[in-house]
């Protein structure tokens, strides 16, 4: 079955990509392995085109065989990875494969030198610890030495060890992520171990790192759904706000990941905190202020589309257009009118367009039936 699956593989892989993942085995040399592994393995067999590349490596050394291909490279020494830019700006990882335990759950793991076999089963589910080897003609058989092609003909999402999302509580939110985004069960084995997950979450620093990605995906709403069902709702509070913005793309509108990440702010108990865990930045809370002000903003903008979804009964105020069809002269006297307006609106004197219409009706003529005469 793996040996008729593997030509599949290569062939949703782009010309280019097939080219330097051969040229990279030319370059590792007869002795050594090379394999694609992961997401790139994973989404070629459900379909898509994979733009990430994963490579491993056994029996060849990282860093000369990142040096040796002549483009931009990072070399990490703790874990002997390196990160290659491709032309066109992307990034592929070369990774030294290795084993790997967690002396210390919820912290990094230590690395030791392994196989290509001890690589995939480090790995966190089934479906991530699939590989293409790669020689320099081109692909040659999967590897798959966990199940997790078992796994990928029933969508579902099993985790590879009985201690896997204790060990690192941020697997619970990465799966998450894979589960809304390609539409996979979670396997009763995940299920059992969402609790210790849970109990583990604050110790586990990379998390908030995979919480940040489930802004971009393409519906966090699903996400946080997804980990409210599997008990764990709390780390994506106020899933309807989300899932309310994945409606509104549904609805062929596109959402920014700064708007997601401000409605997820404005659930928050500590705004200002989860901003600087998950480092925000300042445009999420900016954004969010301006979308809760009273300031006027064209349909279609996100401060639109926030208010809407945030203060459901908001109205759109009348604008300096609507003050000059009045026909007051263009100048202060516009902002003047526009200013009382908004003070009464404040106070909650005002409740509709209509209100506003009448109101500065009045104040135009010199009284203003809401209490405060005109000087």
């Amino acid at each position: 079955m793996s040996d008729a699956l593997a030509p599949r593989v290569w062939s949703r892989l782009r010309p280019e990509d097939q080219a330097w993942l051969a040229s990279l085995a030319t370059l590792a040399g007869p002795q050594a392995r090379v394999a694609l592994v992961g997401g790139a393995v994973r989404d070629a067999l459900l379909g898509p085109t994979p733009l990430d590349l994963d490579v491993v490596v056994e029996g060849a050394d990282v860093q000369a065989l990142a040096g040796g291909t002549g483009l931009p490279v990072v070399f990490h020494p703790a874990f002997r990875n390196a990160t290659v830019t491709l032309p066109g700006g992307r990034s592929a990882d070369i990774v030294q494969a290795r084993r790997e335990h967690y002396p210390v759950a919820g912290r990094n793991p230590v690395p030791q030198p392994g196989t290509l076999e001890d690589d995939l089963q480090r790995r966190d589910f089934g479906v991530n610890a699939i590989a293409l080897l790669i020689s320099p003609g081109g692909p040659g058989e999967l590897l798959d030495v966990t199940g997790g092609l078992d796994d990928l003909e029933v969508r579902t999402l099993r985790p590879l060890h009985a201690a896997s999302l204790r060990e690192d509580a941020s697997r619970l939110v990465r799966g998450a992520r894979l589960a809304a985004r390609l539409g996979l069960s979670a396997h009763p084995e995940l299920l059992e171990q969402v609790p210790a997950a849970v109990r583990m979450a604050d110790r586990t620093p990379r998390l908030w790192a995979e919480l940040k990605l489930t802004l971009a995906e393409p519906r966090p709403g699903a996400v946080a759904r997804t980990l409210r069902e599997w008990g764990a709702g709390y780390l994506l509070p106020e899933a309807a706000r989300l899932e309310a913005l994945d409606a509104v793309q549904d609805g062929g509108q596109t959402v920014s990941p700064t708007a997601y990440a401000a409605a997820l702010l404005s659930a928050a108990d500590d705004p200002a905190g989860l901003a600087e865990r998950l480092e925000l930045g300042e445009r999420p809370a900016a954004l969010l202020e301006r979308a809760l002000s009273d300031t006027f903003y064209p349909e279609g903008t996100p401060e639109r589309l926030l208010r809407a979804l945030l203060r459901p009964d908001a109205y759109v105020g009348l604008t300096g257009r609507d003050v000059l069809a009045l026909g007051v002269p263009p100048g202060r006297a516009v902002g003047e009118a526009l200013a009382h307006l908004a003070q009464l609106r404040r106070a909650g004197s005002l409740h509709t367009p209509e209100d506003e219409r009448r109101e500065l009706e009045s104040y135009l003529a010199g009284k203003s039936p809401c209490g405060r005469p005109v000087e």
